[in-house]
This record gives structure tokens, C-alpha cells and sequence, in this order.
């Protein structure tokens, strides 16, 4: 055998050596985890419900409607619903979790609309639903699952606690003011939040990926999306989350995609 293809053999059996022990690790992590994944009929929420269940979690999945629901792939297990833009949907819920004592170790938020159009022309209706979805409504229920998560640190668990703010929470968007606003509020919520539930020992990890091509610029709630670069895949951006939780990292900036 020449050297050269020694060496290929070498480098690729201890690359692929490395894989197999970083899956491993994984799963050992996540193997006993309860995660409830929120928006997990979306492309991203749905791809982050697999990997994590795939790598031995337990993956709770929410959809907003019985029609999305369809959409949740088998990885989640129960399925859940939740209106994000309905207060008492989301009371609704978070009463169910608590009071039959579900184990939760996990939030990972994958929820989100888009609106585009200059700030002046959009109605007051889309601008709520907007804020609802993006920001208030995961705000109510996460801390409405407090004590769930609470309960895990307790049990020496590490919870923690991730919502995906994306790059315009760092570099806001003309064309885009009003979701830029609403994901900067939720990165503002997060940075804050990692303080206050630091004592707790429950970890928060602000993720804000690039242009994501999940299909979300074509379900606009109002406007056209302009023409974006071709932008990562949603495979690329689970994988990065999934490692941050995996990894006990604390912050996902868009340099770290």
C-alpha cells in the first residue's frame, strides 16, 4: 500500500471514528431528555424534532392547528396544539403540562411568522400577529412551564430553554422593521432571562441563524419577499442548535452558523 492512500485511510477512519464517538456522546446526552419542541409542523421545528429524537430524546410537538399538525413528523410524540396568538389556547396548554405533571427538560421554540413591506403600510392586525407569535406568545409560555423546567434542574437535568431570534435581532431590516422588532424583542427577552434563570439552572441559548430556506418567505402574512440569497438549509441550522444544546453553549450569534 503506498503512503498516500495509507494516510487517506488513516485521516477517514479517524474522522469517521470521531463521528461515531460524537453521536454517541449525543445520545448519551439526550438519551433521558423530554423535549417540547414549539412549531414543530414547520420546516426547522420538524427537522429539529427528528434530529433530537433520532438522537434519543423524548420530543413533544406543538403545531398550531389540526391541519399543521399533519405536518409533524413521527419523531414527535404527543403532539400538542397551541395558538400562539391566543392567550387562552396557550393557558390551556401550559395547564395540561403542569398539572399532569409532564416531564419537560427542553423548550425549543421553531415558531415564527414574516411580514414584509414598509412598517407604515402594514395593518394594525398583522403587526399584533407579528408580536404574538414571535415574541409574547412563547414569552406566556415558557414562563408558564417555569415550573416544569424548575423541576429538572432539580433533578440535575440541565434544562434549558432555546428560541430562535435569527439575524435581523442583530441587524434589523428595512422592508422588514416589524419582524425585525418582534425577533429583537425575543433576543432582548432571551439575554435577560439567561440572568435571571442562571441561579435556577436552567441555560438559555439565543440562536440567530442567517436566511434559513425553510419556506417561510412565501408564507408571508403580508407583502412579497424580496429576492434572498440562496440561504442555509434547515439541516444545517438543526445540527448547529442541536450541538449548542449538546455542547452547553449559552449563545448562537449569526457568526456561529
Amino acid at each position: 500500500m503506498d503512503t498516500a492512500k495509507a494516510y487517506w485511510l488513516l485521516v477517514n477512519h479517524r474522522s469517521f471514528a470521531k463521528v461515531i464517538e460524537l453521536k454517541e456522546k449525543y445520545m448519551s446526552d439526550l438519551k433521558s431528555k423530554n423535549i417540547l419542541v414549539l412549531g414543530a409542523s414547520g420546516v426547522l421545528g420538524s427537522t429539529l424534532s427528528t434530529k433530537l429524537a433520532a438522537l434519543g430524546a423524548t420530543v413533544m410537538a406543538t403545531s398550531s392547528t389540526l391541519e399543521s399538525a399533519e405536518r409533524v413528523p413521527q419523531a414527535g410524540n404527543p403532539r400538542l396544539l397551541v395558538d400562539l396568538t391566543n392567550p387562552e389556547s396557550i393557558r390551556v396548554l401550559i395547564d395540561y403540562l403542569i398539572e399532569s405533571e409532564a416531564k419537560i427538560d427542553g423548550i425549543v421554540n421553531a415558531t415564527g411568522v414574516v411580514a414584509f413591506g414598509n412598517f407604515t403600510d402594514l395593518a394594525p392586525e398583522v403587526l399584533t400577529k407579528l408580536f404574538a407569535v414571535n415574541t409574547t406568545g412563547p414569552i406566556h409560555l415558557i414562563q408558564g412551564l417555569l415550573p416544569a423546567l424548575k423541576l429538572s434542574a432539580a433533578a440535575g437535568n440541565d434544562p434549558f430553554i432555546v428560541n430562535i431570534s435569527g439575524v435581523v435581532a442583530e441587524t434589523p431590516m428595512a422592508g422588514l422593521a416589524a419582524y425585525s422588532s418582534s425577533k429583537a424583542a425575543l433576543y432582548a427577552f432571551d439575554q435577560a432571562i439567561s440572568r435571571e434563570l442562571r441561579r435556577d439552572g436552567i441555560r438559555v441559548i439565543d440562536a440567530r441563524p442567517g436566511h434559513t430556506e425553510t419556506g417561510l418567505a412565501g408564507r408571508a402574512i403580508a407583502g412579497v419577499a424580496p429576492a434572498f440569497p440562496q440561504g442555509m438549509t434547515a439541516d444545517q441550522v438543526a445540527d448547529r442548535i442541536v450541538k449548542a444544546i449538546v455542547e452547553d453553549e449559552k449563545d448562537l450569534p449569526s457568526s456561529a452558523f
